[in-house]
């Protein structure tokens, strides 16, 4: 296998009878320090944690951006969000207008021209689902997860606000609206992490005769913070609402047992890579309380910033990789990676033909910790409050808050809190990532740069 930057790395051979399952778990707005394998303290998560005792840790993994829709895009698609067609919640321009309540926005979604991980993965004769969070239809009622590559789809569209929330009373099933039994009339007997996990296990169990490609997006503990109660935190004498986030976090966790149970139920623990992150940084929205939430348990796990932000404390998520036999158990990566690293992996590991993108096959790396890549340029834009740049090189990240603002250098190896800015120090430094983020950024319909007028009226 040759990377993109040329450097040829061996894979070490895989003695398997199929090419593997691959399952990739997301949680939503859940923080760098949310658990207990990144070094939380307050609550547990022993089930994502045996995901890092049987696994990988990676220690510097990325989102695909500070929020969740551009990061999912990025993650399915392999575009960062300088080539990719969603690079915010809402669009600049293009796409499609539509409500939030009573506010009119507009969002952009995944078009035809866009092409998946499902996709490819179907291609190569995968069975491919997707239970819970989609957040790529923006206003587009064609934009939905069954046409683009996923044989099953069972949650919540953006263009069906009635499929939203932690006790829908409707669900999306493929492309047809269902009733949630037990939540008719407000009642709140089924929990969207508990029926996203029910769904999960069905869609397990009725192919684990042949590969699959499962893609597991919980909602929690995406604002706002309910559970069905407060858990093992019940007796502590904590505000509601932290009681509230790490009950849901506590009962994610659960859920993520119960899948990694279903797998040896079933017989195919050792056929199937399980992938566990988190689409952004913590703190849903930039309110009072919730900032409280996230600084009472360190959620961003002391990095600068949270969702949002194009610091660390935005970007940089949990992110651990299992696959029994594979992998090494109890195995830790200081390499950066990022969302767009999943598509090269992935079909990579099921033997497919590899595609364009952004990302670098991690599969040399995962079965063998000496086959380290090369440094390569990592990438981010993000729209809101206004055009912001990020890039990663090394141990280098550079951080622009305006399009004509100056460039934010920070060395991370030594500084991941980002709190000394080195950029008069390093002029030459801050040129090459100057330069990386002009090369990486490509204006779309969606997301047009300013025309000089525009730019000189500003």
């Amino acid at each position: 296998m040759v990377t993109a930057s040329g450097v040829a790395l061996a894979a070490t051979p895989l003695p398997r009878r199929r090419p593997p399952n691959i399952i990739f778990v997301l949680a939503d707005d859940l923080g760098y320090g949310d658990i207990g394998a990144y070094g939380q303290a307050r609550f547990r998560t022993p089930n994502i944690d045996r995901l890092a005792e049987q696994g990988r840790l990676f220690t510097q993994g990325y989102a695909g951006a500070p929020v969740c829709s551009p990061s999912r895009g990025a993650l399915l698609t392999g575009q960062h969000t300088g080539h990719a067609r969603i690079r915010d919640n809402f669009a600049l321009a293009a796409g499609h207008l539509g409500y939030k309540g009573e506010q009119q926005l507009r969002r952009a979604s995944l078009t035809p021209q866009d092409r998946t991980v499902a996709q490819h993965l179907k291609a190569a004769g995968y069975a491919t689902g997707i239970m819970g969070k989609w957040h790529l239809d923006g206003y587009d009622p064609a934009a939905v997860p069954t046409n683009f590559g996923f044989d099953e789809f069972k949650g919540w569209l953006v263009t069906e606000p009635v499929t939203e929330g932690y006790w829908p009373a409707k669900r999306m099933h493929n492309t047809q609206m269902v009733d949630v039994a037990g939540n008719a009339g407000g009642a709140r007997q089924v929990y969207d992490t508990d029926l996203i996990t029910d769904e999960s296990i069905d869609f397990i169990g009725r192919h684990r005769a042949a590969p699959f490609f499962l893609y597991v997006a919980y909602n929690a503990p995406h604002s706002p913070h309910i559970a069905p109660d407060f858990g093992p935190y019940a007796d502590q004498s904590w505000p509601d609402d932290e009681k509230f986030y790490a009950a849901m976090i506590d009962r994610l966790d659960r859920n993520v047992g119960r899948l990694l149970e279903q797998l040896k139920a079933t017989g195919i623990d050792e056929d199937t890579m399980v992938i566990f992150s988190s689409d952004n940084g913590p703190r849903s929205e930039p309110s009072a309380p919730q900032t409280r939430v996230a600084d009472s348990f360190d959620s961003n796990g002391g990095l600068t910033g949270y969702k949002r932000d194009m610091y660390e404390g935005g970007l940089r998520v949990p992110f651990l990789v299992r696959w029994p036999g594979q992998i090494a158990a109890g195995s830790r990566s200081d390499v950066p990676i990022y969302f767009p690293d999943l598509l090269p992996t992935a079909l990579s590991a099921a033997g497919a033909p590899s595609q364009p993108g952004d990302g670098i096959d991690l599969l040399p790396h995962l079965l063998n910790t000496d086959a380290v890549p090369p440094d390569r340029f990592m990438y981010w834009e993000f729209y809101s409050p206004e055009y912001r740049q990020a890039a990663r090189y090394g141990k280098w990240k550079a951080v622009r808050l305006q399009r004509a603002g100056q460039t934010q250098l920070f060395d991370l190896s030594a500084d991941p809190w980002e709190s000394r800015n080195l950029a008069s120090d390093y002029p030459e430094v801050v040129q090459f990532m100057n330069d990386g983020m002009a090369r990486e950024h490509r204006a779309s319909a969606e997301y047009p740069d300013p025309t000089p007028a525009a730019e000189a009226a500003s």
